[in-house]
């Protein structure tokens, strides 16, 4: 069915047709009406792309991800299609393996599709090089944060999450709290950090072991840096990790200590990946990220940019808390179902 089968019954121009579809022009509401029954009547379908081609649009936009595995990007990616689907916007995805000429590959490629515009995402949040100057389509980066102050860029509250995160064991009468995290070089493992030690200071305390121990993002390094603070610390209560891979590391040095999680140490996770907070033993309590939240907001800013209404700067988006059983208060019994 083509738009001239709805003007022929509705009784009206193709023009006229065209303009109640679209929502142009000062039609009467009842001319309208007909156009519309008559489109669904014969199961019209207008046109997107020719629609788009018509208000100078591609109805496409690019995302470029330096995240090859795709455990950050694609909760991004699919919170960023909720909210250009409503515009009828598609979205393609190109991973650039953290390779600078892919990307610049990539950019050229989409600038040549003339997308709409382009959400820029990774595994970290460092600040990094804009993806280019002088595009000629809006940019906005998600869990990425460009170095350029006049761009967009959107990443989770990590130093809010590590303060969250410590609020939460303190809640639950620990007092001996240790820090462990990934390498200081990475601005998420210094900021969750500082979120955990104000958390820490407020409350007249201060980390278990006097620092937060930075190592490498592993399970490998999570149980040698839990064996330092179970030797060094008689008194430790919990821990805090830096991620969830570290975090399931330290269960399993204090189980091998002869320790229970949580009714001796009581442990907090970051960025809820699902597949190892819940294999590990007990669940993990973990900080999550909202990355599908991130990646709708980014999407809504994206819209607003390519209608005109551009953003700049860095804006933080709020972690939430996602309680499971390795950090229950002692007082729980040990059936304890978990909750968010």
């Amino acid at each position: 069915m083509t738009i001239r089968d709805v003007a022929r019954l509705a009784g009206v121009s193709l023009g006229t047709a065209s303009k109640a579809l679209n929502g142009r022009g000062g039609l009467r509401p009842a001319t309208i009406e007909r156009v519309r029954q008559a489109a669904l009547q014969l199961g019209y379908q207008p046109n997107a792309l020719a629609r788009g081609l018509l208000a100078g649009r591609s109805l496409t936009v690019g995302l470029i991800t330096t995240d090859s595995f795709g455990r950050f990007s694609i909760p991004v990616m699919q919170g960023a299609e909720d909210a250009l689907g409503q515009g009828r916007i598609s979205v393609f995805l190109c991973e650039s393996r953290d390779d600078r000429i892919r990307e610049r590959h990539y950019l050229s490629t989409l600038l040549e599709r003339r997308v709409d515009g382009i959400i820029v995402t990774g595994r970290r949040q460092d600040p990094r090089e804009p993806i280019g100057q002088d595009l000629p389509v809006p940019v906005v980066y998600a869990m990425a944060s460009s170095t350029d102050p006049a761009d967009l860029s959107l990443v989770p509250d990590d130093e809010d999450g590590g303060a969250l995160a410590v609020r939460h064991l303190l809640s639950t009468g620990r007092v001996s709290i240790g820090h462990v995290t990934g390498p200081q070089r990475f601005t998420a493992a210094r900021l969750r950090a500082r979120g955990a030690q104000a958390a820490l200071a407020a409350a007249g305390l201060e980390l278990a072991g006097g620092e937060p121990l930075y190592g490498e993002w592993s399970e490998e390094w999570g149980r040698q840096a839990a064996d330092v603070l179970l030797r060094s610390v008689p008194g430790l209560d919990a821990v805090f990790c830096g991620n969830d891979q570290l975090a399931r590391g330290v269960a399993d040095a204090v189980r091998e200590a002869g320790r229970q999680v949580p009714g001796d140490v009581a442990l907090v996770g970051f960025d809820n990946w699902e597949v190892i907070a819940a294999s590990c033993r007990p669940p993990l309590t973990t900080v999550d990220m909202n990355l599908q939240e991130l990646g709708r907001v980014a999407g809504q800013r994206l819209l607003a940019a390519i209608e005109g209404r551009p953003g700049s700067g860095q804006q933080l988006l709020p972690c939430s808390l996602v309680v499971r059983e390795s950090s229950r208060p002692r007082a729980w019994p040990a059936a304890a179902g978990a909750g968010r």
